[in-house]
């Protein structure tokens, strides 16, 4: 696959090393060994048609470089520390344009209704220590009641549980949040094309949308733009709550001008459903938040679902997030003030 693979097997192909990706990231979802079967179907849930005759061939080259280890004629493969590591490094031609990929994804495997208001709903994941999220809660309480998110709704899973196709570390506390994708998802169902093209950082004055300060495509870029601002502390979430000036995580997308009125209705009525992720929607052909904008098209600022948890690591308590993660059914959410009680 990556370094390793290509070092040690010239002979792959780009195919194969696709596919030995993607079985690696199966693995690494998971605190249990899986069987052929399993990582089969698991695979085409992310889109990978691989039967498991291919995926024990697959797993039989990766056990061969220590990739992964076999835990047991039954028990299946399980990932290894040095996969693990290869997994982290990736293939760099693999995540270019990862992120716009995850996005259009995402929006096809959400089937929320909102008239309906049932389905699957697309959502970022955040790992905690188990004593630190209570601490975290309350840092992120005024990001919500702020309405500084996409949506006041969230889920919960402890050490062991699942959260969609992501399994939380033992000791670990994980976080669901209502990703902005869910707009693109819903909007896609109601015919309207949208085009995401970047990821950013939204200054907030007098608790006002501004401008964009810092802005990553979507195109070209391997991570989700909102991971590379949190993890570079680039965000003052805590003080655009506190005093209405500071940077916030937002997307920026674009629609065509003839579908403005159909995309307003079902923004209001994602409203009534409990998300809140469309900051603002732009006039025809006109700048909004000083980026320009085609002819016969209307842009688009989505707030980001990870704002709370971007306050939470301003205050220094480590979080491990995984944006654009997978999709839940909406039945399992709750209010986050649920969490406080």
């Amino acid at each position: 696959m990556a370094s390793i693979i290509r070092n040690k097997t010239a002979f792959m192909t780009d195919t194969v090393e696709r596919k030995t990706f993607s079985i690696l990231q199966v693995l690494a979802n998971t605190s249990k060994p899986l069987g052929s079967i399993v990582i089969a179907r698991e695979l085409k849930g992310l889109g990978v048609d691989l039967g498991e005759r291919a995926v024990r061939y697959h797993l039989k080259l990766t056990d061969e470089h220590g990739l992964t280890r076999l835990a047991g004629r039954r028990d299946g493969r399980a990932i290894t520390d040095l996969g693990l590591k290869e997994l982290k490094q990736g293939m760099v031609k693999e995540k270019v344009g990862f992120a716009i990929s995850r996005i259009e994804l995402l929006a096809f495997l959400t089937t929320f209704d909102v008239n309906k208001r049932t389905g699957l709903v697309p959502v970022n994941i955040s790992v905690m220590r188990k004593q630190d999220f209570q601490k975290a809660l309350l840092l992120m309480r005024p990001v919500f009641s702020a309405r500084l998110c996409a949506s006041s709704l969230v889920c919960k899973a402890c050490g062991g549980e699942r959260i969609g196709d992501f399994t939380v570390p033992d000791g670990m506390v994980a976080l669901a949040t209502v990703c902005s994708v869910l707009v693109n998802g819903t909007l896609l169902k109601a015919g309207v094309p949208m085009n995401s093209r970047f990821g950013g950082l939204l200054q907030i004055r007098d608790r006002r949308p501004l401008r964009f300060v810092d802005l990553i495509h979507y195109t070209g870029c391997s991570l989700d733009p909102a991971e590379v601002f949190i993890k570079a502390k680039m965000t003052s979430v805590t003080s655009a709550v506190r005093s209405g000036n500071g940077s916030i995580l937002a997307n920026f997308r674009e629609i065509p001008a003839l579908c403005r009125p159909v995309a307003q209705e079902i923004v209001s009525k994602l409203g009534k459903a409990g998300v809140n992720s469309v900051f603002l929607i732009g006039s025809v052909s006109e700048p909004v938040c000083e980026i320009p904008i085609e002819l016969n098209r209307v842009g688009m600022v989505l707030i980001g679902g990870l704002n709370p948890v971007a306050a939470v690591q301003e205050a220094g308590i480590e979080v491990d997030s995984h944006a654009m993660s997978t999709v839940i059914d909406y039945r399992n959410f709750i209010e986050f003030e649920e969490l406080l009680k």
